[in-house]
Formats: C-alpha cells, sequence, structure tokens
C-alpha cells in the first residue's frame, strides 16, 4: 500500500455524528490560549461537505449580530472536541450558498420530519 494512503486512513478519525447539509450543529471546540485551554462552541447551519478522508471538511453558518460568519471545519481535527446535531434541516441541495445572499426568515431551512 502507498505510504500516504497508510498515513491517511490512520489519521481518519472515526466516531464522528453523521450531519448533513442543511443540519443545525453545535460544534464544540478546544481553543488554547497561552498555558490555558477552554472550550468554545459554534452553533450553526452546515452549508457545505468537501472531500473525504484526511482532508474532510465542512462549513458551518451563523448570523451573528446581523453579520454572516462562517467557519470551515476539518473533519479530522483534533481540535474539535464534540459535533452535537440540534436539528435536521430538509434541502434539495449538496451545497447552500445561495443562503448568504438570504435575511431574516428566507435565510432558514425547512426542518426534516
Amino acid at each position: 500500500m502507498d505510504i500516504l494512503k497508510l498515513i491517511s486512513k490512520q489519521s481518519v478519525r472515526e466516531g464522528l455524528l453523521k450531519f448533513s447539509v442543511g443540519d443545525t450543529v453545535k460544534v464544540t471546540i478546544g481553543i488554547k490560549e497561552g498555558n490555558k485551554e477552554r472550550n468554545q462552541v459554534f452553533e450553526g447551519t452546515v452549508i457545505a461537505k468537501k472531500s473525504f478522508g484526511i482532508s474532510a471538511t465542512f462549513t458551518v453558518r451563523k448570523v451573528s449580530s446581523g453579520v454572516g460568519v462562517e467557519k470551515i471545519f476539518p473533519m479530522n481535527s483534533k481540535n474539535i472536541k464534540e459535533v452535537e446535531i440540534v436539528k435536521r434541516g430538509k434541502v434539495r441541495r449538496a451545497k447552500l450558498y445561495y443562503l448568504r445572499n438570504r435575511i431574516g426568515k428566507a435565510s432558514k431551512v425547512k426542518e426534516l420530519r
């Protein structure tokens, strides 16, 4: 087996929840500040998932004080402590970039029943 594939297979993280695009999630991130470590929660809608394997990422978007904030998280990062699904979304697209142009209720994703 190729050495790069072997290393990437060992680095792939198991145990993260199976979430999809359109879901509202709470991502708990471990942040180091000097010699202290704390957890910070980022809650928003998953608007994109990219790739697979070691380079997999997902993008979460939220609106904070009227300003849209997006963060791209590596799926296999050791800094991600937990991903909790708040609600499942019903979408018909693989990428929800159109939500960037929506304001208010129009930027909401319907809930899966």
